[in-house]
Protein backbone atom coordinates (compact mmCIF):
# COMPACT_ATOMS: atom_id res chain seq x y z
CA UNK A 1 0.00 0.00 0.00
CA UNK A 2 0.99 3.78 -0.16
CA UNK A 3 0.82 5.46 2.77
CA UNK A 4 -2.45 7.75 2.96
CA UNK A 5 -3.40 7.67 6.46
CA UNK A 6 -2.45 8.21 9.11
CA UNK A 7 0.45 5.50 10.13
CA UNK A 8 2.33 5.68 13.07
CA UNK A 9 5.21 3.47 13.05
CA UNK A 10 7.91 3.14 16.04
CA UNK A 11 11.48 2.05 15.01
CA UNK A 12 14.40 0.76 16.94
CA UNK A 13 17.39 1.58 15.97
CA UNK A 14 21.00 2.01 16.08
CA UNK A 15 24.16 2.77 13.31
CA UNK A 16 24.17 2.92 9.61
CA UNK A 17 21.71 0.31 8.59
CA UNK A 18 19.25 1.66 11.23
CA UNK A 19 19.73 4.95 10.35
CA UNK A 20 18.99 3.99 6.74
CA UNK A 21 15.67 2.67 7.04
CA UNK A 22 14.61 5.54 9.31
CA UNK A 23 15.10 7.89 6.62
CA UNK A 24 12.91 5.57 4.63
CA UNK A 25 10.25 5.53 6.95
CA UNK A 26 10.75 9.37 7.53
CA UNK A 27 10.33 10.54 4.02
CA UNK A 28 6.76 8.31 3.93
CA UNK A 29 5.84 9.20 7.25
CA UNK A 30 7.26 12.53 8.77
CA UNK A 31 6.10 13.19 12.30
CA UNK A 32 4.49 10.11 12.74
CA UNK A 33 7.46 8.03 13.09
CA UNK A 34 9.10 7.77 16.11
CA UNK A 35 12.70 6.79 16.52
CA UNK A 36 13.86 5.54 19.37
CA UNK A 37 17.96 5.06 19.48
CA UNK A 38 20.57 3.29 21.51
CA UNK A 39 22.20 5.12 23.80
CA UNK A 40 24.89 2.43 25.19
CA UNK A 41 27.26 3.42 22.89
CA UNK A 42 27.67 6.99 24.32
CA UNK A 43 30.65 8.04 25.84
CA UNK A 44 33.24 11.09 27.20
CA UNK A 45 35.66 12.03 24.83
CA UNK A 46 38.52 15.08 25.48
CA UNK A 47 35.95 16.51 27.78
CA UNK A 48 32.50 16.34 25.58
CA UNK A 49 29.77 13.76 25.65
CA UNK A 50 29.52 11.87 22.51
CA UNK A 51 26.06 9.99 21.48
CA UNK A 52 27.20 8.39 18.30
CA UNK A 53 23.98 6.32 17.10
CA UNK A 54 21.81 9.16 17.85
CA UNK A 55 23.97 11.83 15.91
CA UNK A 56 24.14 9.28 13.12
CA UNK A 57 20.47 8.63 13.09
CA UNK A 58 19.94 12.93 13.35
CA UNK A 59 22.38 13.68 10.43
CA UNK A 60 20.79 10.84 8.49
CA UNK A 61 17.87 11.80 8.90
CA UNK A 62 18.27 15.64 8.26
CA UNK A 63 19.58 14.60 4.86
CA UNK A 64 23.30 15.69 6.04
CA UNK A 65 25.46 12.21 7.06
CA UNK A 66 28.34 11.54 5.11
CA UNK A 67 27.30 9.34 1.96
CA UNK A 68 30.97 7.23 2.20
CA UNK A 69 30.84 6.26 5.66
CA UNK A 70 27.06 6.68 6.77
CA UNK A 71 28.11 8.76 10.13
CA UNK A 72 29.22 12.01 10.42
CA UNK A 73 28.59 15.08 8.58
CA UNK A 74 29.18 15.30 4.52
CA UNK A 75 32.33 17.96 3.72
CA UNK A 76 33.45 17.76 7.21
CA UNK A 77 36.79 18.93 7.98
CA UNK A 78 39.41 17.96 10.25
CA UNK A 79 41.29 20.91 11.65
CA UNK A 80 40.53 19.89 15.29
CA UNK A 81 41.78 16.39 15.45
CA UNK A 82 45.16 17.53 13.54
CA UNK A 83 45.65 19.94 16.15
CA UNK A 84 44.79 17.01 18.63
CA UNK A 85 47.70 14.58 16.74
CA UNK A 86 49.81 17.70 16.92
CA UNK A 87 49.75 17.83 20.71
CA UNK A 88 49.84 14.41 21.31
CA UNK A 89 46.52 13.82 22.28
CA UNK A 90 44.16 11.09 21.80
CA UNK A 91 43.50 10.84 18.17
CA UNK A 92 41.76 7.40 18.11
CA UNK A 93 38.17 8.73 17.72
CA UNK A 94 38.05 11.49 14.88
CA UNK A 95 35.60 14.62 15.62
CA UNK A 96 34.94 16.53 12.89
CA UNK A 97 34.72 20.39 12.93
CA UNK A 98 31.21 20.39 12.21
CA UNK A 99 30.20 17.51 14.82
CA UNK A 100 32.38 19.08 17.15
CA UNK A 101 29.93 21.49 17.51
CA UNK A 102 26.95 19.20 17.88
CA UNK A 103 28.86 17.62 21.00
CA UNK A 104 29.47 21.17 22.48
CA UNK A 105 26.25 21.98 22.58
CA UNK A 106 24.92 18.73 24.40
CA UNK A 107 27.34 18.61 26.87
CA UNK A 108 26.93 22.47 28.07
CA UNK A 109 23.08 22.04 27.89
CA UNK A 110 23.58 18.30 29.76
CA UNK A 111 26.07 19.82 32.20
CA UNK A 112 23.27 22.74 32.54
CA UNK A 113 20.70 19.89 33.65
CA UNK A 114 19.04 19.64 30.60
CA UNK A 115 17.87 15.90 29.44
CA UNK A 116 19.42 14.07 26.62
CA UNK A 117 15.63 13.92 25.09
CA UNK A 118 15.57 17.70 25.16
CA UNK A 119 18.69 18.24 23.69
CA UNK A 120 18.39 15.94 20.94
CA UNK A 121 14.77 17.13 20.47
CA UNK A 122 15.65 20.73 19.69
CA UNK A 123 19.07 19.67 17.53
CA UNK A 124 16.75 18.21 15.21
CA UNK A 125 14.25 20.84 15.50
CA UNK A 126 16.64 23.09 14.57
CA UNK A 127 18.23 20.72 11.68
CA UNK A 128 14.79 20.12 10.24
CA UNK A 129 14.00 16.48 11.01
CA UNK A 130 9.89 15.99 11.29
CA UNK A 131 10.27 12.67 12.75
CA UNK A 132 10.47 12.24 16.58
CA UNK A 133 13.99 11.00 17.45
CA UNK A 134 14.43 9.87 20.86
CA UNK A 135 17.40 8.10 23.05
CA UNK A 136 16.16 5.40 24.34
CA UNK A 137 16.57 6.44 28.40
CA UNK A 138 17.89 9.95 30.08
CA UNK A 139 19.91 7.19 32.07
CA UNK A 140 23.29 6.10 31.63
CA UNK A 141 23.49 3.10 30.25
CA UNK A 142 27.11 1.94 28.73
CA UNK A 143 27.73 -1.42 26.70
CA UNK A 144 30.78 -2.87 27.52
CA UNK A 145 32.15 -6.01 25.71
CA UNK A 146 33.48 -8.98 26.96
CA UNK A 147 36.93 -10.72 25.46
CA UNK A 148 38.94 -13.34 26.76
CA UNK A 149 41.44 -11.06 27.64
CA UNK A 150 39.47 -8.79 29.47
CA UNK A 151 36.08 -6.67 29.49
CA UNK A 152 36.32 -3.15 26.75
CA UNK A 153 34.31 -0.31 26.38
CA UNK A 154 32.18 -0.09 23.79
CA UNK A 155 34.13 2.28 21.40
CA UNK A 156 37.55 0.95 22.48
CA UNK A 157 36.20 -2.16 20.88
CA UNK A 158 34.60 -0.53 18.61
CA UNK A 159 36.93 2.13 17.28
CA UNK A 160 40.41 2.15 19.16
CA UNK A 161 40.77 -2.10 18.68
CA UNK A 162 38.63 -1.77 15.16
CA UNK A 163 36.96 -5.07 16.38
CA UNK A 164 40.03 -7.08 16.22
CA UNK A 165 39.37 -9.40 18.90
CA UNK A 166 37.40 -11.69 19.89
CA UNK A 167 33.83 -11.32 22.18
CA UNK A 168 32.40 -13.69 24.77
CA UNK A 169 29.22 -11.57 25.69
CA UNK A 170 27.89 -7.84 26.34
CA UNK A 171 26.57 -6.36 29.27
CA UNK A 172 24.96 -3.28 29.42
CA UNK A 173 25.92 -1.10 32.63
CA UNK A 174 23.16 0.79 34.20
CA UNK A 175 20.53 -0.98 32.05
CA UNK A 176 18.84 -2.60 35.19
CA UNK A 177 18.03 0.55 36.87
CA UNK A 178 17.74 3.27 33.83
CA UNK A 179 13.77 3.67 32.86
CA UNK A 180 12.96 3.75 29.37
CA UNK A 181 12.15 7.34 28.05
CA UNK A 182 9.88 9.06 29.22
CA UNK A 183 7.82 10.13 26.22
CA UNK A 184 7.54 7.05 24.88
CA UNK A 185 4.27 5.57 25.93
CA UNK A 186 2.64 2.28 24.60
CA UNK A 187 -0.66 2.90 26.12
CA UNK A 188 -4.00 2.34 24.11
CA UNK A 189 -3.69 5.82 23.15
CA UNK A 190 -0.28 5.59 21.23
CA UNK A 191 0.06 2.30 20.30
CA UNK A 192 1.99 2.92 17.18
CA UNK A 193 0.80 0.61 13.63
CA UNK A 194 3.92 -1.08 13.72
CA UNK A 195 7.32 -1.83 15.54
CA UNK A 196 9.75 -2.02 13.40
CA UNK A 197 13.31 -3.29 14.46
CA UNK A 198 15.39 -1.84 12.01
CA UNK A 199 18.45 -3.53 10.52
CA UNK A 200 20.38 -2.39 13.25
CA UNK A 201 23.29 -5.14 15.31
CA UNK A 202 21.07 -6.77 17.18
CA UNK A 203 23.51 -7.58 19.80
CA UNK A 204 25.35 -3.75 20.73
CA UNK A 205 22.07 -1.61 18.93
CA UNK A 206 18.80 -3.36 19.89
CA UNK A 207 19.88 -5.68 22.77
CA UNK A 208 20.74 -2.46 25.19
CA UNK A 209 17.28 -1.00 23.95
CA UNK A 210 15.72 -4.07 25.02
CA UNK A 211 17.69 -4.26 28.11
CA UNK A 212 15.57 -1.20 29.61
CA UNK A 213 13.16 -2.83 32.47
CA UNK A 214 9.51 -3.31 31.01
CA UNK A 215 9.89 -2.33 27.29
CA UNK A 216 10.70 -5.88 25.67
CA UNK A 217 7.05 -6.51 27.77
CA UNK A 218 4.99 -3.12 26.51
CA UNK A 219 6.39 -3.97 23.18
CA UNK A 220 4.79 -7.49 22.62
CA UNK A 221 1.60 -6.74 24.86
CA UNK A 222 1.01 -3.39 22.71
CA UNK A 223 -0.83 -5.62 20.00
CA UNK A 224 0.78 -3.77 17.11
CA UNK A 225 2.72 -6.08 14.61
CA UNK A 226 6.69 -6.57 15.42
CA UNK A 227 8.47 -6.85 12.39
CA UNK A 228 12.48 -7.29 12.06
CA UNK A 229 14.51 -6.24 9.02
CA UNK A 230 17.72 -8.48 8.56
CA UNK A 231 20.53 -7.01 9.13
CA UNK A 232 22.37 -10.35 7.60
CA UNK A 233 22.63 -10.32 3.69
CA UNK A 234 23.83 -13.70 2.40
CA UNK A 235 25.80 -14.51 5.09
CA UNK A 236 27.32 -11.20 5.75
CA UNK A 237 27.05 -7.77 7.60
CA UNK A 238 26.17 -4.87 5.17
CA UNK A 239 28.58 -2.84 7.34
CA UNK A 240 29.60 -3.67 10.72
CA UNK A 241 30.84 -6.70 12.66
CA UNK A 242 27.65 -8.24 13.38
CA UNK A 243 28.36 -11.61 11.19
CA UNK A 244 32.13 -11.36 13.23
CA UNK A 245 29.98 -11.51 16.33
CA UNK A 246 27.27 -13.88 15.36
CA UNK A 247 30.03 -16.12 14.54
CA UNK A 248 32.52 -15.72 18.05
CA UNK A 249 28.91 -16.11 19.70
CA UNK A 250 28.43 -19.65 18.46
CA UNK A 251 25.80 -18.27 15.64
CA UNK A 252 25.89 -18.96 12.03
CA UNK A 253 25.57 -14.98 10.36
CA UNK A 254 22.42 -15.86 8.71
CA UNK A 255 19.08 -14.18 8.26
CA UNK A 256 17.84 -17.63 10.62
CA UNK A 257 20.17 -17.00 13.15
CA UNK A 258 18.46 -13.34 12.94
CA UNK A 259 14.95 -14.78 13.39
CA UNK A 260 15.62 -17.07 16.36
CA UNK A 261 17.77 -14.10 17.65
CA UNK A 262 14.25 -12.17 17.94
CA UNK A 263 11.67 -14.99 18.00
CA UNK A 264 10.12 -14.44 21.36
CA UNK A 265 9.48 -10.97 20.46
CA UNK A 266 8.63 -10.18 16.66
CA UNK A 267 5.40 -11.44 14.15
CA UNK A 268 7.51 -11.47 11.31
CA UNK A 269 11.05 -10.73 9.54
CA UNK A 270 12.20 -8.90 6.45
CA UNK A 271 15.03 -11.31 4.81
CA UNK A 272 17.37 -10.23 1.61
CA UNK A 273 16.32 -11.83 -1.66
CA UNK A 274 19.32 -14.35 -1.01
CA UNK A 275 18.65 -15.40 1.81
CA UNK A 276 14.78 -17.06 0.67
CA UNK A 277 15.89 -20.26 0.92
CA UNK A 278 15.73 -19.48 4.49
CA UNK A 279 11.93 -18.31 4.85
CA UNK A 280 10.85 -22.17 5.22
CA UNK A 281 12.91 -22.31 8.48
CA UNK A 282 11.29 -18.95 9.98
CA UNK A 283 8.04 -20.21 9.12
CA UNK A 284 8.56 -23.01 11.17
CA UNK A 285 9.57 -20.98 13.63
CA UNK A 286 5.89 -19.31 13.82
CA UNK A 287 7.21 -16.20 12.12
CA UNK A 288 6.07 -14.64 8.69
CA UNK A 289 9.22 -13.87 6.51
CA UNK A 290 8.84 -11.75 3.49
CA UNK A 291 11.55 -11.53 0.65
CA UNK A 292 12.80 -8.41 -0.77
CA UNK A 293 15.81 -6.59 -1.46
CA UNK A 294 17.05 -4.92 1.69
CA UNK A 295 20.39 -3.82 0.56
CA UNK A 296 19.96 0.07 0.31
CA UNK A 297 22.05 1.78 -1.77
CA UNK A 298 19.92 5.04 -2.36
CA UNK A 299 17.51 6.74 -0.59
CA UNK A 300 14.33 5.15 -3.20
CA UNK A 301 15.85 1.90 -1.74
CA UNK A 302 14.88 2.92 1.99
CA UNK A 303 11.70 4.23 1.36
CA UNK A 304 10.84 0.67 -1.04
CA UNK A 305 11.91 -1.36 1.92
CA UNK A 306 10.05 0.98 4.49
CA UNK A 307 7.07 0.69 2.35
CA UNK A 308 7.38 -3.27 1.98
CA UNK A 309 7.26 -3.24 6.46
CA UNK A 310 4.30 -1.25 6.43
CA UNK A 311 2.75 -3.44 3.46
CA UNK A 312 4.11 -6.75 5.69
CA UNK A 313 2.67 -4.60 8.54
CA UNK A 314 -0.67 -4.22 7.21
CA UNK A 315 -1.29 -7.85 5.72
CA UNK A 316 -0.39 -9.01 9.82
CA UNK A 317 -3.31 -6.86 11.09
CA UNK A 318 -5.34 -8.29 8.59
CA UNK A 319 -4.48 -11.69 9.56
CA UNK A 320 -5.19 -11.44 13.10
CA UNK A 321 -1.69 -12.07 13.52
Amino acid sequence: MVVHDPVRVLALAGGVGGAKLASGFAELLGERLTVVVNTGDDFEHLGFQISPDLDTVMYTLAGIANPESGWGIAGETWHFMSQIERLGGPAWFRLGDRDLATHAIRTERLRRGDSLTAVTSDLCHTLGVRARVLPMTDDRVRTTVHTAGGSLPFQDYFVRLQCNVVVSGFSFVGAATARCNAELSLNDANVPDAVVICPSNPYVSIAPILALPGLKQAIKDCGAPVIAVSPIIAGAAVKGPAAKMMRELGAAPSAQSVAEHYHDLIDAIVIDDSDSESAGAIEALGLAARTTPTLMRTQADRVRLAQECLDLAEALRASGR
